[in-house]
């Protein structure tokens, strides 16, 4: 079957006390996360941030996975689908400029987690799921946990929702390669779209605002998610075809992007910096990082196809100068491999 790999260049890495199993360590555990991850990557929405503190993102996600809830990690929901990290959730929610009289649209409702982040930033907030059995258990689960001003409904987010429309604003967590036109119907003239466009495992997150009828596009950064399935994916142009997806610039040399290495996404701390020394060439991503407990990274997904590929072979170098290791092996830099499906 086939695997998305998430292949991670790590450097300055914290790992915070993740085991929390009472209500107050869960409370402490993400507080840290918010100061951490999120005011301290540079979200800056007093209202995205009070969301963030106040939606317990353990309970969104499998009890499996629960000593992680509280990483600003990508972990998988079952179905082939994942929950977002908690800071691009908050990245895009604050894009998004969410205003207390808005109609919210969510395309890939998942875990629910985003559409609970929303919920005390809207008047109404809609969430579709393709999925049935992640779209059920996410609807009972929000009206567990009294999301009141949430409805959530199973079915192809390539349609919206059209007996809802029109809407504020629409966030779309899952990646098509063009926008759904029925979502351009339905966003009110002057509304704003976040949504990640592009191939499967290189897409840009972009900004879309409608004016005159038509939208406008703004590219923020370059993002990973799962793609966008039912109709937009029979109508995309570019799949997959081959048993292994190709590491896009692995040795840094192919240049940079709104200040980022091309192919890479997420990245904290990093640039792309010549070293004659450099292992695949005169460049390297460098991290520099003076703040204790705070990581860098670099992330990338690959495609892999396990009925042909029975192994992989990684290789990288990494080198540090002035780092002290902290108490635990997983501050130490590291390439970081994560298998999802």
């Amino acid at each position: 079957m086939r695997s998305t790999v998430l292949a991670t260049v790590l450097g300055f890495f914290y790992v915070a006390t993740a085991s929390a199993q009472t209500a107050a360590q869960w409370v402490t555990a993400r507080e840290q996360m918010v100061d951490r991850d999120i005011v301290g990557a540079g979200i800056r929405s007093q209202r995205v941030i009070a969301a963030m503190r106040a939606t317990p993102r353990h309970e969104f996600v499998p009890a499996s996975e629960r000593h992680f809830a509280y990483f600003d990690m990508a972990l998988p929901i079952g179905e082939h689908q994942t929950i977002s990290t908690p800071f691009i959730v908050a990245y895009m929610t604050e894009r998004l400029d969410v205003r207390a009289t808005d109609k919210v649209l969510e395309i890939g409702t998942g875990s629910g987690y985003q559409a609970a982040v929303l919920s005390p930033l809207a008047r109404e907030v809609y969430t579709i799921e393709i999925v049935q059995s992640l779209g059920s258990a996410a609807a009972d689960k929000l009206a567990r946990l009294g999301y009141k001003n949430v409805k959530a409904k199973v079915g192809d987010g390539f349609q919206g929702w059209a007996e809802h429309a029109p809407f504020d604003r629409m966030i779309v967590t899952c990646s098509p390669e063009r926008i759904p036109e029925p979502l351009v119907e339905q966003l009110r003239e002057g509304g704003r779209m976040v949504i990640p466009l592009g191939e499967r495992y290189q897409q840009t997150l972009y900004l879309m605002r409608k004016v005159q009828g038509k939208m406008v596009a703004e590219a923020l950064e370059p993002t990973f998610f799962v793609p966008m399935n039912g109709t937009a994916e029979e109508l995309r142009a570019v799949k997959p075809d081959s048993p292994v997806s190709a590491l896009v610039n692995g040795n840094f040399e192919e240049g940079t992007l709104a200040d980022h290495p091309l192919g890479w996404y997420y990245v904290r701390q990093g640039t792309v910096v010549s070293r004659p020394t450099a292992a695949g060439g005169g460049h390297c991503l460098l991290f520099q990082n003076s703040t204790s407990g705070r990581g860098s990274q670099a992330l990338q997904a690959l495609g892999v196809d396990g009925r042909d590929v029975p192994e992989l072979e990684v290789a990288a170098m990494v080198r540090a100068r002035g780092v002290k290791p902290g108490p635990l092996p997983e501050h130490l830099p590291k390439v970081l491999l994560t298998f999802f499906d």
